[in-house]
């Protein structure tokens, strides 16, 4: 059997299966997009952490509440035959689990997940609508605002840069440009 933790055609077709929500699949795309490029920066497993990402939500269209999401997914995909070391890098993207990050990978999924979302959110008020025009200092701007895309936590994309050891100018600049390779993808 092809290692399913580095097959993307399987990883696609979970995704499919549990999710329908276009902002959810774009959303799952943008955290692949920014994962797989640090995967590249750090000389780790492009495919593997590009299917992390990929998969960290795909369970919470159908499991939203905390009681669920990443738990439910967690158990299908351990049912599915992934590892505890991917499972655990997805369980450690949202604080409540209990799961810390340690990993490096675990860290950058983290650091991309809400940054990604932001980056989105930013782009979709350009006049153009195009992530082209989306600079550092303009999602800079949008983080100050606290009515903007009030859901984002704020400190979660400050601080999961610092864990990074990366400035949040760097990091801000360097998700940009993985998104800006998948534009068409992202809807962007």
């Amino acid at each position: 059997m092809k290692d399913i933790m580095r097959n993307r055609e399987f990883c696609l077709e979970i995704l499919n299966e549990y999710t329908k929500s276009d902002s959810l699949l774009k959303h799952s795309f943008a955290v692949e997009s920014c994962v797989k490029a640090y995967a590249e920066k750090f000389g780790e497993d492009i495919n593997y952490w590009s299917n992390v990402a990929l998969l960290h939500d795909f369970d919470y269209e159908k499991f939203p509440t905390a009681d669920e999401h990443p738990y439910k997914g967690n158990e299908i995909l351990k049912e599915k035959g992934f590892d505890e070391e991917f499972r655990n890098t997805i369980m450690s993207h949202a604080d409540y689990t209990g799961v810390s990050r340690e990993s490096l990978l675990s860290k950058v999924l983290f650091a991309c997940d809400e940054l990604a979302g932001f980056i989105t959110a930013v782009t979709y008020v350009r006049p153009s609508k195009s992530i082209e025009e989306v600079q550092v200092k303009s999602v800079k701007k949008k983080l100050k605002d606290k009515g903007f895309a009030r859901a984002v936590n704020r400190e979660d994309i400050i601080n999961s840069a610092e864990n990074l050891n990366i400035p949040l100018d760097e990091h801000i600049a360097f998700c940009i440009e993985a998104m800006k390779k998948n534009k068409d993808l992202l809807g962007l």
